[in-house]
């Protein structure tokens, strides 16, 4: 079984969305359009979360908790 892995607060929101194709909608519904944004290149999920007034870690959370359930249905 491959291991999931998980996006952490430190990567870009380029590195989390490599991780999965479906981090960029849950981003956009979220409210954090910051994936078409050229700072999404350069900016961790904790400072786009920060800039956004957003807690990252609930922002982890539903990322990771997403990417767990795409992965155990495949």
């Amino acid at each position: 079984m491959e291991e999931t892995k998980l996006i952490t607060k430190d990567m870009t929101i380029e590195e989390a969305m490599n991780v999965s194709p479906m981090v960029a909608n849950l981003l956009m519904s979220t409210g954090m359009h910051c994936v078409t944004c050229f700072a999404a290149q350069g900016e961790t999920l904790e400072e786009a979360a920060m800039v956004h007034g957003y807690d990252v870690e609930d922002i982890l959370e539903i990322l990771n908790e997403n990417i767990a359930n795409e992965n155990a249905a495949s």
